[in-house]
This record gives structure tokens, sequence and C-alpha cells, in this order.
């Protein structure tokens, strides 16, 4: 099979990291790297690739398979729009916008061109997401009732030091880390309508929350509650339970979900089970029949690339849509609203 030619823009952290994805790929090459920055130029020298400082000279002078855009929030939309008129598939690093109107934009663009759009949150494409998915599906867990979730971890000092900005607002965990655990939500429990937020900046005392307290409704009518802080001495969180990034310390007698339903509950990523064998059996005097779910763990990276070389072939459709990168990112300003106003947000 003729390997597939995508190109980086941005060669960040998250740039690198799939620059690094498909070092180890047969599928696919990296067949070029526009970032202004030297560090970027000597990159794509290491990598043996060529090197452009802008997607404009990159798109002038070449024509690959697939864009990953991993550019500055800002420049996701105008990047996206580009790369639909040169008719090139594109995998867009999350969020897929800075406000919800230019999110809108991009998805209205998708659909009149029916570009092909990925939104790159990754963890849609998780083992562990899936499993826990299937669970649900197959109503092991009888009608969902209830999800208890955190993502509670502690950021150094130099977070803060190296990238000023974060400590202002727009620079918070609501912004930057929460729409993860947004998508694994929507993806186990449904869509979101109404939410209501407490935050609080009483340890760092920046301008911006550490910590925040979130309640959410879903269409289904489950009720879900969530902690959130980069300021807690935690290993509550999605990274370091869930074994799948080796950067982080993990912890693998940790949860950072436990979804709930009239027949029984699913802790996650531990994948722990405990079920009632039948309806009548319940009751909170009598024993769970216990077991966890098989799972065999690998990288979300690898497997996003692999799904987005199958939607360059078209031969999938993105599991993350443009519409679900606009769904997750109205979640969040409505946080954001709801924390502002003490008062319940509806979504439409």
């Amino acid at each position: 099979m003729t390997s597939v030619n995508i190109v980086v823009v941005g060669a960040g952290v998250i740039g690198r990291a799939h620059m690094a994805v498909m070092a180890q790929s047969f599928q696919c090459r990296l067949s070029a790297i526009a970032d202004p920055s030297e560090a970027a130029q000597a990159l794509a020298n290491a990598y043996g690739v060529p090197w452009y400082a802008t997607l404009d000279a990159l798109l002038a002078a070449t024509s690959p398979d697939g864009v990953i855009l991993a550019t500055p929030n800002a420049l996701h939309v105008p990047q996206s729009l580009q790369c639909m008129a040169a008719g090139v598939p594109v995998l867009v690093e999350k969020p897929i916008a800075n406000t919800v109107a230019d999110a809108q934009k991009l998805v209205q663009a998708t659909q009149t061109h029916s570009a092909k759009v990925l939104i790159g949150h990754h963890r849609a494409h998780s083992p562990i997401m899936r499993e826990a998915k299937v669970v649900i599906d197959e109503g092991r867990l009888g009608q969902l009732v209830s999800v208890m979730g955190s993502a509670m971890f502690y950021k150094p000092d130099d977070y803060f030091t190296q990238a000023p900005w974060r400590r202002e607002v727009g620079g918070g965990p609501i912004l930057i880390n929460l729409i993860h655990e947004i998508h694994n939500l929507r993806m186990l429990c449904g869509e979101i309508t109404q939410v209501q937020a407490m935050t609080s900046n009483a340890v760092r005392g920046f301008a911006v929350e550490d910590t925040a307290s979130i309640t959410f409704r879903f269409a289904s009518g489950v009720l879900a509650s969530f902690m959130l802080s980069d300021t807690a001495a935690s290993a509550r969180s999605w990274e370091q339970t869930s074994q799948e990034n080796k950067a982080y310390a993990s912890y693998d007698d940790e949860d950072c979900y436990v979804i709930a339903g009239t027949m029984g509950s699913l802790a996650v990523p531990t994948m722990r089970l405990k079920t009632y064998g039948q309806a009548e059996d319940r009751s909170w005097f009598k024993p769970y029949q216990s077991s966890t779910v098989a799972l065999e763990r690998e990288d979300p990276l690898r497997l996003q690339m692999d799904h987005f070389i199958r939607v360059i072939q078209g031969v999938e459709e993105p599991l993350v849509s443009a519409h679900d990168g606009l769904q997750n990112l109205l979640v969040v300003e409505a946080i954001a609203q709801a924390a502002a106003s003490q008062k319940t947000v509806r979504l439409a």
C-alpha cells in the first residue's frame, strides 16, 4: 500500500508528538514541517523533510495527502479553511477554535465543502473509552443514572513561569484541560443540556481559577458531578491513571470516573465492574458480582493517526467531527458562563 504523505503545521509539543508517531508508522510518512521557528527548521533537517515558515508557503510548494494542524488555537479555523480550499483532509488539534462563533464557521464550511476534518480529541481513540462504551451500550449497567468524575493534578510552578498567559483569564484548567473530559463524558453519556459551576483561585491567587466544581445534566436525564483542579496533589486524573502517556507518573489503583446505572457501576480506567445478576437482587444489603473488564492498552495518538489515514483514504468518517468539536467548546463556554453568573446555563 502506498504510504500517505502527511505534513505537520506547528512544531510545538503536540506537533512533535504527531511526528514521533509517524516516524514509527508504515502507513504514512512525514513529508514536510511548517513553523516559523528556528527549532522547527532544525527539526525538519533532523527528519530529512522540507521546512516552510508558513502554511501558505507549504501549500504553494507541495500537495500533501493530509495536514495536521498543531498551531495556536486562534489559527485553527483560518488554517483549516485554507486546507479545505486546497482540497486537503485535515486533523485539527483541540480545541476546534478559540470561540464558538469561529467554530461554527468551520462546521458550516466543512458541511458546504464536504471536507474531511478530524478534531484531535485523541482520547476518543483510547481502548479504555472504547471498552467503557461497550459496557454501557450492552446495558450491563442498566439505565445510566450518574457519573462522578475528576481531573485533579498538581501543575508545578514553572508551568506558569514559562508561559505567564496561563495565569490570566483564558489560561485556567477549564479552558486548557477540561475540554478533554467533556468529550469523554459526551461519548459515554450523550449530549449535555445544562451546567452549573463554582470556581476558586484561593490557592494560587491568579486571575484565573485553579479549582472548579461542575454539575452536568445530560439529555437522557443522567447527572454528573466533576471536580477539576490543577493545584490538588491527587492522582485522580486521566493522565495519571490511564497509563497512556509515559511522561506522567501512573497509579493503577486510582480511577478518574465512576459510571453508575440501575444494575451496576464501572470504574474507569481500572475497569472494575460491579453488577447485580438479576433485577430482583438489587439491594444495598446484597453483594455485587465483581469483575474487571479485559483491556489491551494502546497509544491513542497512534490509533488516532491510523484513523486519520483511513479518513484520508475515504474508508472511514471522522470519529470526532467538527460538530463534535463545536459541541465540546459550547459546553466549556457554558461552564465558564455558569461559574461567572452562579446560574444554571442551558445549552441548545
